[in-house]
């Protein structure tokens, strides 16, 4: 039988290796926005590598597709380069909440974002610049049942003081899942 620190160790290697997957897909994306730079003066979405329709974040500057109004509102997509750079960075956070100096040093990011979740927005394949030596972090977990929780996944309630997985939620307030 597995236990529970088991399924926990294999869910752990699984984001790892879906991050890890992640990682490569943006320093792919990176590499061919760098070849397509080499081989024109036109500039590219530092994300994908497109070289059409692009404009300049507000935050730090750098070339990006310009489709944030595709996006479809309560779709939760993340197919808008702008809008995940914007939404889901530490950079576009700090931007947005009009911090001053560099992001990198920013106490106030710090002290304002969950700790998984500054590692999430300072490390995900929507940064043109990584977060260097991210702190380390205990896993979030549901309050009732134990069960291990991924903040930048999503499917969690919250309080103000405890979190509870989807299926513990959905048995607290079957109301909201009618």
């Amino acid at each position: 039988m597995t236990s529970r620190v088991q399924k926990q160790t294999a869910h752990r290697l699984k984001k790892q290796r879906k991050a890890a997957t992640r990682t490569k897909k943006k320093k792919q994306a990176k590499s061919r926005a760098v070849m397509r730079t080499k081989r024109s003066t036109q500039p590219c979405c530092g994300l994908c590598g497109a070289a059409t329709n692009l404009t300049k974040t507000e935050c730090c500057d750098q070339w990006i597709c310009d489709d944030e109004h595709q996006y479809v509102l309560f779709s939760y997509d993340r197919n808008s380069c702008s809008r995940n750079h914007r939404r889901y960075t530490l950079c576009g956070f700090h931007s947005c909440e009009e911090h001053s100096g560099r992001w990198q040093d920013c106490a106030q990011c710090r002290e304002e974002i969950e700790t998984e979740m500054y590692v999430y927005y300072g490390t995900n394949e929507y940064n043109f610049e990584v977060l260097e030596n991210p702190p380390a972090y205990e896993p979030t977990h549901c309050s009732a049942c134990g069960r291990e929780i991924v903040l930048a996944d999503g499917g969690y309630s919250s309080s103000a003081d405890s979190y509870l997985c989807g299926s513990c939620t959905a048995a607290k307030h079957p109301d909201l899942y009618r």
